[in-house]
């Protein structure tokens, strides 16, 4: 049965996350349901990475199994019928063992802090009006690209097998009023991104030493991490795969 990649991008605010749920918003329901409005038949999609509630993606991939010929103006027509903050950029036919999840060599995140009030940023980076010492933040960003099994920044009701993910790029960024949390790795665990910013920021506030940070990540226990920042100041960045995947 041919197979098809969707890229699309969302603002995760109204939804619980990507993967359907009983008596919640999602992702994969809104764009399930658009396609059944326009084929008059039902699909299963697969995602590249299971955003979290409130988690936004400037890019995403899914994938889904089809027999039948798809509309002329398939990407239009779905993009009339999704919600405003859900959009399809492209359609993209695959060989049929293409895996969307499965195949992707790495995601990459951003977390975006801002400490001057603005109503323009408030659903999409997080108010934190403190005084951060990003020397320390800095250092801690280095210490996690030293290690690869991060169990202490994982939540507990996880489906993971394993803990261990190689981190490629980890880094804080600095822009006027905003500090900005890039990394990228080959898998991210449930909760992962926002669990180091939380407790960066806890070293940024000198509430815990560089030395506690990396025990934190030693220690492979998850109630000495903090995961006390929201959800909408995450991004999904962009999926990488091979260079002649596509």
């Amino acid at each position: 049965m041919p197979r098809y990649f969707l890229e699309v991008a969302y603002k995760g605010t109204n939804y619980s996350g990507f993967q359907i749920q009983q008596n919640a918003n999602s992702i994969q329901a809104e764009i399930e349901n658009a396609f059944r409005v326009l084929h008059n038949k039902k699909i299963i999609l697969t995602g590249s990475s299971r955003t979290d509630a409130g988690v936004h993606a400037l890019q995403n991939f899914f994938h889904f199994d089809f027999d039948d010929d798809l509309h002329a103006h398939f990407v239009y027509k779905m993009n009339a019928i999704l919600p405003a903050d859900i959009v399809i950029h492209q359609l993209i036919p695959v060989k049929d063992e293409a895996h969307c999840r499965f195949d992707a060599l790495s995601r990459e995140y951003k977390y975006f802090i801002y400490w001057h009030k603005n109503p323009f940023l408030k659903d999409r980076a997080f108010y934190f009006p403190y005084r951060l010492h990003f020397e320390h933040m800095h250092q801690a960003a280095e210490i996690i690209k030293e290690y690869t099994d991060f169990t202490s920044f994982s939540k507990r009701n996880t489906q993971a097998k394993t803990a261990v993910c190689r981190i490629i790029e980890s880094r804080w960024d600095v822009e006027k009023d905003q500090a900005i949390f890039s990394v990228k790795a080959d898998r991210f665990l449930r909760g992962m991104v926002r669990a180091l910013v939380a407790t960066m920021l806890k070293l940024g506030r000198e509430k815990i030493s560089t030395d506690e940070f990396r025990n934190i990540i030693e220690n492979k226990d998850c109630t000495r991490a903090s995961f006390a920042v929201p959800a909408h100041g995450l991004f999904l960045m962009r999926v990488n795969y091979p260079d002649d995947y596509f």
